[in-house]
């Protein structure tokens, strides 16, 4: 712990500023073991700016003279100075500028953070924390208030000033659970995401995984996955004929269909790793009868666009190319698929970007699907999903778009031991993997999702499950968006929870198909087989059906 941190400590502190002892991190129901952190290297320590924390997230180059110091710093300023011009920042300026202007140090946004709860309430993972970092910094620098360093505190800007506040806007998950909270609207997670910009279009320094591997791989061949047309077209058709065997329904995937109602775009995670769930899709509009198609042009089948986490730029290039494809194939709407960050960034912040003339209406999936299942399209038997069920909302899509009730509409309906979790709808935890967080794997990353920025969505998910915990009863986390499965995925599998306590993940549209009474049982368990898998299930619904049938003669026996 450190219980005596001060602001000023980011520019005065010689070498790492804060230890994380993983003593103070709270215990859980469920097993997840603390991770034990790996020590940086000399290398590391020589070459790397690694002096906040056991993480680092940017490998900030450590300066090697004074000139480069100070030219470090100068950037800095510019790219400040460019955060709060209208002509260099009108996406975000207003809310940047109100939140720069109106926070009470009340610390009510400390009290939402998971991080800050789940780092054992060290001081530095406080939402206010980097804000009033930066603020003091606008206010003495930028903005050059009279007296500045006496009404509002002085801060020492130097070098380390600098690069602790770039590793700082990575100690977020972005959900802006503590602007929901703060009694005057102060938004510490758009605080966090502006840094990031910053250090990305000013300073050229941003998580590989988010830039090289990300946005600028999916502007080069057409996926941040690496998936080409040609692959995309190729590998969904063998989906389409794997699935249409291990469900006994005939389906296949449309591609490029001119003038239907629908383009259908995933994130092209789920291609890659959860080939279930874009056959799902497949399977659900096919029967649902919709006019719909998925498109093969560059850029156009992969909803992913990591330029929300951490540059407008990349973000404006890469839905630009989205808007561009759904124009050309002359469809009514795009509907996203199961993934939290590309429905945000093609609905609220496309509205943003791209030009009025060239958007094209969007859709949440969950919108979409909920309109299928009530309309009876679907012969739907909820008995075969007789298995307790609960559900994580995705930050994104949830809190940030309001989106709420359409899954739940969908599980009362399909999924009869569905619970809520504790604090669920808007008044969710993040998943732990938001804001880039899920496909960030290098310098203690890994053990800060399994330590920290996760804990909290597990202590949920143990209490969702907390009177079925142990191993025999088999138990879905329904995740519907890529990010949050695949750090769900990362935590049940490095805790062994997938057997420890019979925890399975899977999306929304798995068990509208598993319910669906003319589909071979369909939901696939990861960790249990899928075999495995199709034969729980079948021996869930006979249980279902043997209750039903005493029931029955129950009520027959009560009326004679």
């Amino acid at each position: 712990m450190n219980d005596n941190l001060k602001i000023t400590d980011v520019s005065t502190v010689k070498d790492q500023m804060v230890s994380i002892d993983i003593k103070d991190l709270p215990i859980l129901p469920l097993d997840v073991k603390p991770m034990p952190w790996k020590p940086f290297t000399d290398a590391q320590k020589e070459n790397t700016a690694c002096i906040l924390d056991e993480v680092c997230a940017l490998n900030i180059p450590m300066p090697k003279s004074p000139a480069e110091e100070e030219d470090l710093v100068n950037k800095f300023l510019t790219g400040m100075r460019k955060l709060f011009s209208k002509e260099n920042n009108w996406t975000c300026l207003p809310m940047l500028e109100t939140s720069m202007d109106n926070c009470v140090q009340c610390n009510s946004c400390s009290e939402a953070c998971h991080l800050y709860e789940m780092s054992g309430k060290n001081e530095m993972y406080r939402p206010n924390y980097r804000s009033e970092i930066l603020r003091r910094i606008y206010k003495q620098y930028v903005k050059k208030e009279p007296l500045a360093k006496w009404r509002y505190g002085d801060m020492g800007l130097n070098w380390k000033t600098v690069a602790r506040l770039g590793e700082l806007s990575y100690r977020c998950n972005l959900c802006r659970r503590c602007a929901q909270v703060c009694p005057i609207g102060v938004d510490n997670g758009l605080i966090a995401r502006e840094i990031r910009k910053l250090f990305s279009q000013e300073l050229g320094i941003h998580p590989p995984e988010l830039h090289d591997k990300g946005t600028m791989l999916q502007m080069r061949v057409g996926s941040s996955t690496g998936l080409t047309p040609e692959v995309i077209k190729d590998t969904v058709a063998s989906f389409d004929e794997d699935f249409s065997e291990l469900t006994g329904v005939k389906f296949t995937t449309p591609f490029d269909v001119q003038g239907a109602d629908v383009l259908l775009i995933h994130n092209a995670g789920e291609v890659v790793t959860w080939a279930e769930n874009v056959a799902a899709f497949s399977i659900i509009f096919q029967e649902a009868g919709l006019s719909w198609t998925m498109s093969s042009k560059m850029l156009a089948y992969d909803g992913v666009n990591y330029g929300l986490f951490y540059d407008d730029t990349q973000l404006a290039r890469i839905i630009l190319k989205h808007m561009e494809a759904a124009k050309e194939l002359g469809v009514k709407k795009i509907v996203i698929g199961e993934c939290g960050h590309a429905t945000k960034a093609m609905s609220v912040i496309g509205d943003r970007t791209v030009p009025y003339d060239m958007q094209v209406p969007r859709e949440s999936c969950y919108v979409t699907l909920r309109d299928i299942v009530m309309s009876g399209k679907l012969k739907l038997d909820p008995s075969r999903n007789f298995f307790p069920v609960t559900l994580h909302d995705p930050c994104n899509i949830v809190r940030l778009m309001g989106i709420v009730e359409p899954q739940r509409e969908i599980l009362r309906k399909i999924a009869p031991k569905f619970r809520e979790m504790p604090c669920n709808g808007v008044h969710n935890y993040c998943c732990g993997g938001g804001s880039g967080f899920a496909i960030m794997t290098r310098n203690n990353l890994e053990q800060w999702r399994n330590n920290i920025s996760g804990r909290k969505k597990m202590w949920q998910i143990s209490e969702a499950f907390k009177e079925c915990l142990g191993p025999e009863t088999k138990k879905y986390i329904c995740a519907p968006c890529s990010n949050c499965k695949g750090q769900i995925r990362d935590i049940l599998g490095v805790n062994k929870l997938f057997t420890k306590n019979s925890l399975a993940y899977g999306g929304l549209v798995e068990l509208i198909v598993n319910a669906m009474t003319n589909v071979n049982p369909f939901s696939i368990w990861e960790g249990c087989g899928e075999m495995e898998m199709v034969d729980w299930a079948t021996e869930a619904r006979e249980i279902w059906e043997a209750q039903q049938t005493q029931e029955a003669g129950n009520n027959s026996e009560e009326k004679k």
